[in-house]
């Protein structure tokens, strides 16, 4: 819901934010907002701009989700840095400095020690407390509850950006959020309590940390639960996502941010990975995807979605096509990845450097290839890889015989897709129509043919 307009200065933390213009030297600053925003973007941008003297630009509509920085957007008007209001996936910008205001949306920090205290009553349990960006100003107090009674409890922090330095034992960096882990047994001895409302957030989190079982309060409702949500099944779903990623002979990559720092080195590393699997791939930037815009490439087999944490995670059940993310393609496309339970929505641990990076093994020789079964179709398969991409071009096998007129013709995916569609139409019906002497036809015009008065 949109700020009561007589806290907007708390509610947007308006010195925060003008410490920032004013510190930072900027003359023209961008003013991001969600939907359920705007009706405040006015008031705050002429507050903002009386404050510092700035310029303030307000983008009125993101090109991909709202969590994400529009760096993109910010560059058309030439602005100097960006404000983030609202919910964010804290995904690490490219260029411009960023300062993120999520919101103090209200929590009643009593009703969620109550919850928590009920959910674990044992003192000794090991838990982290993770929480949506929008309570992140009531954690210290709801920290100060609980850690007198919990000596093993552990709050994460928020981290804009990427943090310094590599990651220490024990210690998670993910989607923004940082914690140290203590117990001998890692997170797997370790619980998750979650503040905030069921969403995306939760989702990933709860795949990636399959481990761990969860609970969450809910600040809306006021009402604390064991998520009940099967991990196993919706992993499941995934699974056989990766399945059909392997049958797929054509992939759309399709483009779901500009401005996560690293996603055009992963889309070469996609580029590369299917040409290595031996597949035609496509780029395509559609902005938000649904399934109307991908109905329109139907020659596609399969998409994978280059996006953030949060919205890698795509529902393609209602789409014409599956929408899988990058990891899922890495387990389909690469032989040296297996599935060993960690699953991985954050593209950029996949970048070469990256603690989840798997090479590509050597190419293997397509008479030495071990042929597989889908398990979808039950057909056979090749799941060797082809060599890697020279500068020196290989003689074209594009091209080949398509009858005894020898008529040349391409060969593609697309290509094949298209050739497969049956047409109806006017039939020509060769050698079949009788051959007559051609006769004299009307003469004249319209209004009146001169043998119109002839036939009266």
């Amino acid at each position: 819901a949109a700020a009561p307009r007589s806290d907007l200065d708390g509610f947007y933390e308006m010195g925060r934010a003008a410490a920032f213009v004013r510190d930072g030297g900027f003359r023209k600053v961008a003013l991001q907002f969600p939907d359920e925003l705007l009706a405040d973007a006015v008031e705050v941008a002429g507050r903002m701009e009386a404050a510092t003297g700035a310029e303030m630009y307000v983008l009125g509509d993101t090109t991909y989700g709202s969590c994400c920085v529009d760096e993109v957007a910010a560059e058309h008007v030439g602005a100097e840095a960006v404000l983030h209001y609202g919910p964010a996936c804290l995904s690490p910008c490219r260029k411009l400095p960023v300062l993120h205001i999520f919101g103090q949306q209200p929590l009643d920090v009593g009703r969620c020690t109550a919850a928590f205290r009920e959910l674990y009553p044992e003192q000794q349990s090991c838990v982290v407390v993770l929480y949506d960006v929008v309570y992140a100003h009531a954690m210290g107090e709801l920290e100060q509850q609980l850690c007198p009674e919990y000596p093993n409890i552990i709050f994460s922090r928020l981290v804009c950006g990427d943090a310094p330095g590599p990651a220490g034992p024990g210690e998670e960096r993910k989607f923004g959020r940082q914690f140290s882990v203590e117990a001998a047994g890692g997170l797997q001895d370790c619980a998750m309590f979650y503040v905030g409302a069921e969403g995306l957030a939760l989702t990933s989190f709860m795949l990636t940390w399959n481990c761990c079982p969860f609970s969450s309060f809910n600040p809306v409702t006021g009402c604390g639960r064991r998520e009940t949500l099967n991990v196993n099944r919706a992993l499941m779903r995934r699974l056989y996502l990766v399945e059909r990623a392997r049958d797929a002979g054509v992939v759309g990559i399709l483009v779901g941010t500009l401005g996560v720092a690293g996603y055009l080195t992963v889309l070469q590393h996609l580029r590369e990975l299917l040409c290595r699997a031996g597949k035609r791939s496509y780029t395509l930037a559609v902005g938000k995807p649904n399934p109307a815009k991908l109905a329109n490439f139907l020659e596609v087999d399969v998409f994978v979605l280059v996006a953030c944490a949060q919205n890698s995670l795509l529902d393609s059940s209602d789409f014409y096509r599956p929408v899988v993310t990058p990891y899922e393609l890495e387990l389909a496309c690469n032989p040296a990845r297996e599935w060993t339970g960690n699953y991985l929505t954050d593209f950029r641990d996949l970048l070469p450097g990256a603690c989840a990076h798997v090479e590509l093994p050597p190419a293997v020789p397509a008479a030495e290839a071990v042929p597989d079964v889908s398990l979808i179709t039950g057909k056979m398969r090749a799941t060797h890889l082809c060599g890697p991409l020279t500068s020196e071009l290989p003689p074209s096998t594009t091209l080949a015989c398509r009858d005894q007129t020898w008529a040349l013709a391409e060969i593609s995916p697309a290509a094949s897709f298209l050739e497969s569609r049956s047409w109806r139409g006017l039939e020509q019906q060769l050698g079949q129509t009788p051959v007559s002497k051609a006769v004299q036809g009307r003469r004249g015009i319209a209004i009146a043919y001169e043998n119109e008065g002839c036939e009266q």
